[in-house]
């Protein structure tokens, strides 16, 4: 009588592990549910500890996408001869896109919103008497002087209300920065004039504006920078 014939060689590499759905979906739906609760229990956890509106929100909100994602991917490819266990770190890994991800999303936009991404200041070009594109480098000769429009970005009326003092410099004494008005609010355009003096030597230089503002005892600030390259005089 002949014996059967083993059904794999000792150097035969090892077979793909078959995943049934009845066995499948229960442990990836326990997955996603440990990770979903894990998601919001990390968030009200959060929201009770954390006493600042700015202040470690970014990391709340990132943090359990950081963990579940890979950490469910490693929890998968060290199971994934054992399909229950794969599905239960791959119901994990979904579960860090959705909710986890989604919602930490959402809550950075309303960081961005409130303000506590910090302030900008955008500068553009005059058309017109209206702003047009906005810009990074100005080209200007010796002797010239260019009006540009401004207005701060990244705060809002209503979650910063108060009043930004305005002040501005440059990285030579042969540019000058003016501004007409040192107050404004939040969104509110305003112009800012660069000049050169005649006797400023050829080259880039940089000018900035700042407005800073106090809001219950916490001060906000929103910045801007532009190169400013000076070139020669044109020939009378």
């Amino acid at each position: 009588m002949t014996a059967p014939a083993p059904s794999s060689l000792p150097g035969d590499p090892p077979a793909f592990p078959t995943y049934r759905l009845q066995t499948f979906l229960p442990a990836f739906l326990l997955g996603w549910g440990l990770g979903a609760a894990l998601t919001f229990a990390v968030r009200g956890a959060g929201a009770a500890l954390l006493a600042g509106p700015c202040e470690g929100r970014t990391l709340l909100a990132l943090l359990v996408p950081l963990l579940l994602g890979p950490g469910g991917l490693a929890f998968t490819a060290a199971n994934w001869r054992r399909p229950r266990r794969a599905a239960l770190g791959l119901g994990l890994v979904v579960a860090s896109l959705l909710p986890a991800l989604f919602v930490g999303a959402q809550d950075i936009g309303g960081l961005r919103r409130s303000g506590c991404a910090g302030g900008y200041v955008v500068l553009a070009t005059l058309q017109g008497g209206q702003p047009g594109d906005s810009i990074s480098t100005l080209s200007l000769p010796a002797g010239g002087t260019r009006t540009l429009s401004a207005r701060i970005g990244g705060f809002t009326a209503q979650t910063h209300p108060g009043v930004f003092t305005l002040t501005g410099a440059s990285s030579a004494p042969g540019l000058q920065v003016s501004l007409p008005r040192t107050q404004v609010r939040a969104g509110e355009l305003f112009t800012l004039t660069v000049k050169a003096r005649p006797e400023t030597p050829v080259n880039s230089y940089t000018v900035g504006v700042r407005a800073v503002t106090t809001q219950q005892g916490h001060k906000a600030e929103a910045t801007a920078t532009l190169e400013v390259n000076v070139r020669p005089a044109p020939a009378p």
